[in-house]
This record gives structure tokens, C-alpha cells and sequence, in this order.
């Protein structure tokens, strides 16, 4: 097991033991027993399937359509090669992640993400199966692998996950930071540059009326700041009263993990409409 990979398992349990010690990790708040199965599949599945098969078939598509650049920015400086995973993984996961909160074939992929009731780092890679297998981000981050940037990419991924799966916890580390005065300007900068619990929970907040909801936004991955450049940030240092999906009739296990294999359900009521006011959270 690679140094990266005892990384991102430390990371994942550290933060699964505080929320088992503060929060009942396994027993949310309005939790369903689909819940835990969606959460169980989608992450083995990612984990042990679809993310090493699509870095791996990215490369070999690289290799088949231009043989000749087989490592050819394994020299590169380390800046230039994390501006390079910033701009094509994270960016374009924030675009992606955009995407599928304006169009309705790709939010029927990432609404099980939004389905729960709760935050926790159970959520992190909590998706449609298909949805992570259609991620650019993805996609690109194998040609950089590919491209001999693997060495640089076992450190970023290290970082993205650890400020996303701090992102999802219901233990706040952001909170008690909020309350000390002359950490204020430090929080500032902080909160615009990476996704924080307070600016990634306003994403998953239930109710459009809650002033610290912004469903419409806050799409950001391990940068906030794509939210701030293009306009869809926003900070309250505040926290939803309540999570989930509003306005939309429940989704069933079938169509959580595996849409458009399993159609909506068309004997439950109309969902409202995916791209207007109402949430495509």
C-alpha cells in the first residue's frame, strides 16, 4: 500500500472516529436504511473499481492516441504541476460539479449525494455509480498521471481529500475557529480559498429560506475559490438548520445508485422543476 493511499485511509478514519465519538457516525439524524447501503456501494465501487479503472484508461487512451509523450512532464516544476491538477482536476470537478445542479440528466447522477438527511464524512463519496465514471476531472487527472505526474498527484489527492472529507463531517473544525476574534482575518482568507464545513454544508442545506443555505452554490472541491471567481460563493460562517433534497419526491435505491438503469419511480408525485428556483441540490 502506497504512502498516499495510509494517508487518505488516516485521514477518512480519523475524521469517521471524531463523528463516531461526537455525532453517532452510524446513526444519523433521519437516516433511512437505504442510506447506509447507497453510501457502502458507491464508495466500494469507486474506491476499488471505477477510480483506478479510469485512471488507468485514461492513460492507456493517451498512449494509444500519442505514444511519444509517455512521461513527458515528469520534470516539470512542482508548481507548474500542481497549477496543472488545480486547473484540470479541481476546476473542471467544479464545473462538473456545476453542471449537474443546472442539468437534469447529471443531477439524476449526484442527487444520492444530496439524499441524506445529515452531513458526514459518509457522504464524501456518496454518488451514482455512473457519475464518477463520466467525470472529466477524473478523466484528465489520468493523462497527467500518465504524463509523469503521478508522483505530484499522490501528494495533491492527499490534500483534496483531506479538505473534502473535513468538508462533509458533522464535526465543524471551522466553528470553534469562527468564535476567536482575532482569527477572523485568518478565517477570511481561509474560507475563500478551500472548502470549509461552513461553506460546503450551506451547498447541502435543505431550505432555499434558510439564510445559511446556498444549494445554488458553494460547488467548490478542495478550492472555494472557484466559487469566488465565478460567482456562485457564499459565506455565512453560519450552518443549515436541516440537509437534504426540498421539493423533490424521494428518490428510490435503485435510482440513487444506478439511474438511468432504474427510472425515477413515475408513481410518486412529480419532482419540481430541476433547473428553476426550487433545488437541485
Amino acid at each position: 500500500m502506497s504512502a498516499s493511499t495510509i494517508a487518505i485511509v488516516a485521514i477518512y478514519l480519523g475524521f469517521a472516529l471524531l463523528e463516531l465519538w461526537h455525532s453517532n457516525l452510524f446513526r444519523k439524524e433521519e437516516q433511512t436504511r437505504d442510506d447506509g447501503i447507497v453510501e457502502a456501494v458507491s464508495m466500494t465501487l469507486l474506491l476499488a473499481v471505477t477510480q483506478p479503472t479510469v485512471l488507468l484508461a485514461s492513460g492507456a487512451l493517451a498512449n494509444w492516441i500519442a505514444p511519444q509523450y509517455a512521461g513527458a512532464l515528469a520534470g516539470l516544476n512542482i508548481l507548474a504541476a500542481l497549477g496543472l491538477f488545480l486547473i484540470l482536476d479541481d476546476m473542471m470537478q467544479y464545473w462538473w460539479h456545476r453542471a449537474s445542479h443546472s442539468t437534469p440528466w447529471l443531477y439524476n447522477l449526484h442527487r444520492a449525494h444530496h439524499n441524506a438527511k445529515y452531513m458526514s464524512v459518509r457522504l464524501v463519496y456518496r454518488n451514482n455509480i455512473i457519475y464518477y465514471a463520466l467525470m472529466p476531472s477524473l478523466w484528465f487527472a489520468g493523462v497527467l498521471i500518465w504524463l509523469g505526474l503521478g508522483w505530484v498527484y499522490a501528494g495533491y489527492i492527499v490534500v483534496k481529500l483531506l479538505v473534502i472529507t473535513g468538508a462533509h463531517s458533522d464535526v465543524a473544525w471551522d466553528k470553534p475557529l469562527y468564535a476567536i476574534k482575532w482569527l477572523s482575518p485568518v478565517m477570511w482568507v481561509v474560507e475563500r480559498t478551500i472548502s470549509t464545513p461552513a461553506t460546503h454544508h450551506a451547498h447541502h442545506g435543505r431550505h432555499a429560506d434558510d439564510p445559511a443555505v446556498h444549494y445554488k452554490g458553494n460547488y467548490g472541491n478542495l478550492l472555494f475559490f472557484w466559487d469566488v471567481l465565478f460567482g456562485t460563493a457564499k459565506i455565512t460562517r453560519t450552518f443549515p438548520k436541516s440537509y437534504g433534497v426540498e421539493n423533490l419526491a424521494p428518490a428510490t435505491l435503485g435510482q440513487q445508485l444506478l439511474w438511468p438503469i432504474f427510472p425515477e419511480n413515475k408513481a410518486q408525485p412529480e419532482p419540481a422543476s430541476q433547473t428553476g428556483s426550487t433545488q437541485t441540490a
